[in-house]
């Protein structure tokens, strides 16, 4: 079976440590901040860049760069690997849509080339936990098309629950009205949203203060697990700056439903940047999404 590699996007928000283990590259989403282009090679810490936010800015953000995606490709293909490419969700970025591009444009140069290209239809450490789960079956020794099939049949199970803390984001995005995160933010409501099967972001309800937020993400989990056939070995949660009650998530999870390891790291600023400090995210496998 020939070697293969897996690669993904920034956006899957997965540890620099958990990267390095399992040899995995990264293709580089944009984000513009005060004037400065960060994602690659310049960029901030993800505390520093919520500071900022906090402090007024307002990125902008940008997909994978084509020139970049073909120069991290060609640099494996010449190492002699095949490639699979968990990318972010189609309908929240062109990055899937650019790295399948540059897949089949180096495969018909390349003929002996074989780069598979998933649209994970996931976010964040959703995109990630994905990731995960392929390098668990390519360390299980299953080949690269064993776990194309895998994910095809499984991604919809990926289940995504996050809230935030600014409606004002969400409004800069398009996910809720003017209205909405005005009268929002004056009555301290707090929506629960999720990615649905398309990929893209959706209101699921709405909820009056933080924690009352944050115990319905773990509501919500304990409904889409409760048939679902295989039971979770970890769960994933990331953050805009608020370990704190990522971490009470993750207690509330442990104490409910006896899930005991997980996963928490930071939402990257390209996520970040349309859902502001104070996000939460949960993700999980369960019976739909």
């Amino acid at each position: 079976m020939k070697k293969f590699i897996i690669t993904t996007d920034t956006t899957c928000d997965l540890p620099q440590d958990y990267l390095n283990q399992h040899n995995i590259t990264l293709l580089p989403l944009y984000y513009n901040l005060n004037g400065t282009i960060y994602g690659d090679t310049t960029d901030l810490e993800p505390k520093e860049f919520y500071s900022i936010m906090r402090g007024g800015a307002m990125p902008n953000t940008m997909a994978v760069n084509p020139e970049n995606a073909r120069q991290k490709f060609s640099a494996l293909l010449e190492q002699g690997y095949d490639i699979l490419h968990i990318a972010f969700s189609s309908p929240l970025s062109g990055s899937c849509s650019v790295a399948a591009t540059t897949a089949r444009e180096l495969c018909e140069e390349q003929p002996d080339a074989k780069i598979t290209v998933v649209d994970s239809l996931c976010a964040s450490l959703g995109e990630g936990l994905l990731v995960h789960k392929a390098v668990q079956l390519k360390e299980s020794g299953k080949s690269l098309d064993e776990i194309v099939t895998w994910l095809e049949k499984n991604k919809l199970n990926l289940c995504h629950l996050f809230t935030v803390d600014d409606l004002h984001h969400l409004h800069r995005g398009g996910r809720v009205s003017k209205a909405t995160a005005i009268i929002g933010t004056l009555i301290n409501v707090k929506p629960v949203l999720h990615v649905d099967n398309e990929g893209h972001l959706v209101p699921l309800n709405n909820v009056r203060g933080r924690k009352k937020a944050l115990i319905s993400l773990v509501d919500q989990m304990e409904i889409r697990i409760k048939d679902y056939p295989v039971k979770n070995d970890i769960i994933f949660i990331s953050h805009g700056d608020c370990l704190e009650d990522a971490e009470f998530v993750a207690d509330l999870i442990k104490e409910r439903l006896g899930i005991k390891d997980y996963l928490i790291s930071y939402v990257s600023p390209t996520i970040g940047a349309h859902s502001g400090p104070g996000t939460v995210a949960l993700f999980f496998m369960g019976t739909e999404r």
